[in-house]
Parts: C-alpha cells; structure tokens; sequence
C-alpha cells in the first residue's frame, strides 16, 4: 500500500518506548569490541523535521519526546536515548527527532555495518540523503522482510535486528513474528527487536501464541498502553517483542515504564513487562 509516512507520528510515546529499548540494545553491544551487523527491515527516512506539515499536523511529539527531553528527573536508563535527542537539537530547541536509523547512526562504529531496507519511494531517498557520509551502511530499496533473512548469519555472528513495519495489513502482525522465526533458525544469538501497535488485542495474542509455538527462546515482551483496549479504531498502546534482550534490559524497563505513565500517561495507563519464553 506503502501509504504510511511515520513523519507524522515521529517522537511520540511509541517513538520513545521503541528507541529507549533500541539505545540500550546498541549501548550494549558496543561494550565489546568486536564488530556487529545492525540490520532495520522498515527504515523510513532517517530523521524528522518536527517543525514540518507532518509533525505539526498530529503533534504527536509534544506529547512524548517533548515532554521528557530536559526532564532532570529521567531515570539514568534512558540517559542513552536522550543525550542522543539533545545532541542533535544543540540550540535547545527541538528541531529534529531521528528514526531507527538515526539511532543506530549515532551507536555503529567503524568495526560495525548497517543494512537499511525502505520500500516508500519518497522515504527511501529521504534515507539515502541521510546516510551519504555513513560509512558502511548499505540501503536497498526492498522487502525488508527477505532482506533480513538474506543476510543472517552475519559474518561477525553478532547482530540487531530491528523489525518495523506499517501494519498497514493485518497480515503483517504474523508475517513479522514468522520472519523472526525464520530468522533465529539461522542466527540463533542475534537480538531481535520486534514492534507492534496495540490496535486490535486479538492481533496480538496471536502473536504470542505464534512465538510461544516456535523453537524461538528468550522473548521478552513489553507494552505501554496510554488507554484501555477498544473496539474503536485507533492505537491505543505499543509493545515490542525482544528476543535474546541484553541481561540488564528487563531491569532497565523497570525504571523507564513508571517514569514513562507519570510523564506521558494518565489513570488510564498502563503496562506490562514479562518474560514471554523462557531462555
């Protein structure tokens, strides 16, 4: 369909849970020195203009990053993904808000490599302006989905997957666990991230059941819901489905998920963190 811009939805509180986790994640694996491969099968365009029509249609980000960026009470967790934020918007003013992409670009060394997949033909070239002086990234304009799964192993047998899609279809809820299934047939200790709006629950319990019926191990899963479930149309929450998460991450979400429904939710908020699959 590839109607989705994620322009208009940048830095809000699905943002801020999805690149917290993916901060840590990267933060992690750069405690050793051996090179990783980072590989995003949804890219988008890199980096947001938040003073551009699309941000300023929704405004979602004023009610996510905005209202955390110079929080002095922010748990020391999301020190990573938050000096990130500021150091793009050095006048204090926030200007830009980044996408995975950006993410991994301020986290990747010269020892690691980026494989960016992006169907949307404006998007992919928006991504491709942002990486020119990247070194060691690679962009095709593709599906992401087999773009994964060619490339795993990686050479370095350390990697992050990141898989984001539109959820434009219904059919992408299992066709994003079953890629990862796949996947961890082949590469068995890579991390996995994977993202998901809450629109419909039954979308989601299918997902688990999905997972817990694969020979996929490790799955931590984590959700924030800034309402109660409706049958009205809309995404109430987000979660993320992470396979193989660094050993400090569930202690980590342990801050960040409190902080997040005292600055970004109400009495409606909620959320859950569990572990999904046993090691």
């Amino acid at each position: 369909m590839l109607s989705y811009r994620h322009a208009f939805h940048a830095g809000n509180f699905a943002d801020v849970l999805k690149h917290s986790v993916l901060s840590l994640v990267l933060d992690y694996m750069t405690r050793k020195e051996k090179g990783f491969c980072y590989i995003d099968s949804h890219s988008g365009a890199g980096m947001y203009q938040l003073a551009d029509e699309y941000a300023q249609k929704t405004g979602e980000y004023k009610n996510g990053i905005a209202k955390i960026i110079n929080d002095d009470e922010a748990p020391e967790s999301l020190e990573p993904y938050l000096s990130l934020i500021s150091s793009l918007n050095l006048n204090s003013e926030l200007d830009v808000y980044p996408g995975s992409p950006g993410i991994a670009k301020a986290f990747v060394r010269r020892q690691d490599s980026s494989h960016l997949f992006e169907l949307h033909p404006t998007d992919i070239q928006h991504l491709q302006d942002f990486c020119q002086r990247w070194r060691k990234v690679f962009i095709k304009q593709s599906d992401g989905y087999q773009g994964v799964l060619g490339l795993l192993p990686p050479p370095s047998r350390r990697g992050v997957v990141l898989i984001d899609p539109p959820y434009e279809l219904k059919e992408d809820y299992p066709k994003a666990v079953k890629t990862i299934v796949k996947a961890y047939a082949k590469f068995s200790t890579g991390t996995y991230i994977l993202w998901y709006p809450v629109v419909k629950r039954e979308l989601i319990e299918q997902m688990s059941d999905n997972f817990s019926k694969s020979t996929v191990k490790n799955v931590l899963q984590v959700e924030f819901c800034l309402e109660s479930d409706t049958d009205e149309y809309g995404m109430t929450g987000t979660g993320l489905f992470i396979v193989n998460p660094p050993w400090q991450l569930t202690a980590q979400l342990e801050e960040i998920l409190p902080y997040m429904k005292n600055k970004l939710g109400s009495n409606d908020t909620s959320f859950t963190l569990k572990q999904l699959i046993a090691e």
